[in-house]
């Protein structure tokens, strides 16, 4: 069967309980890094948000960021592809905010056109088989005058130090090859998509992520973690002893260094 669009997220609800509260566990760690932060910052303010304004965060996740507008904004609508997410979102969301909890496909929203006054989406659209129909589906229902904020990762940004040249480099191809229709280079190409999808004043920022410590690269990069199962096949079975015993003596040493930038691209609805 082919798997639309939003099937890489709606692969979510048939997660096996204990590693689904794995998933959400690590969503919420990941809100609460500094370095992610720092993206979640600038995308603040590109975004702009006002009191009383209606906004959409496509791929919501756990909702810290529909939570954190909805603190002045009339209404946030929280969408995301998997149920049990937003079920584990509306969950930790006060009843008193203006969030609205939303199943949707970020290809094919289910709101009339310029809906929001500004819309959001991070660290969706690399998973995204047709990531400019959901630039443009965002894009819609958006208000004229609205803004359009996107964020999400440049992974062939990542680098390490403090390991063997030649493991970092397997790993790092070991990453970038895990997903064959995975945009391991979305992050670098939102503003173009931006322009092509018709909006004005586009800017686009690049955030760099710094990781002094090993623990703090594996809140964000889960390569880092050696806590991630075997079976995610995230680290090459034969080299995942190695590969964790070197992460764990450049942290020793404390000549461990990662990085890995997120972009925030931002444009203006005609």
């Amino acid at each position: 069967m082919q798997r639309d669009d939003a099937g890489a997220f709606s692969d979510v609800d048939a997660l096996p309980e204990p590693i689904f509260d794995i998933l959400i566990g690590v969503l919420r760690r990941m809100a609460d890094h500094p370095e992610i932060q720092r993206v979640r910052a600038t995308a603040r303010e590109a975004l702009r948000p006002a009191p009383g304004q209606r906004l959409l965060d496509a791929g919501a996740g756990a909702g810290e960021v529909a939570r954190d507008l909805a603190a002045t904004a009339a209404e946030v609508v929280a969408m995301d592809a998997s149920a049990r997410t937003l079920r584990a979102a509306q969950e930790l969301t006060p009843a008193d905010l203006p969030v609205r909890f939303v199943q949707g496909d970020i290809t094919a929203l289910d709101f009339p056109d310029g809906t929001f006054d500004g819309v959001r989406s991070e660290r969706v659209l690399q998973h995204v088989a047709d990531p400019d129909r959901a630039v443009r589906e965002l894009a819609r229902v958006t208000r004229p005058g609205g803004r359009v904020v996107l964020v999400d990762t440049d992974w062939e940004s990542a680098t390490v130090d403090g390991v063997p040249a030649d493991l970092a480099t397997t790993m790092r191809d070991h990453l970038l090859n895990l997903a064959a229709d995975h945009h391991n280079d979305m992050g670098r190409t939102l503003r173009r998509r931006l322009v092509r999808a018709g909006l004005a004043d586009v800017t686009a920022t690049a955030v760099t992520c710094v990781f002094p410590t090993p623990a703090s690269a594996a809140v964000v990069v889960p390569f880092f973690d050696p806590t991630v199962p075997p079976e995610a096949g995230m680290i090459p079975e034969d080299l995942r002893e190695t590969w964790f015993a070197a992460v764990a003596a450049a942290g020793a040493r404390d000549e461990f260094l990662a990085a890995l930038t997120i972009w925030v691209a931002a444009g203006t609805k005609r």
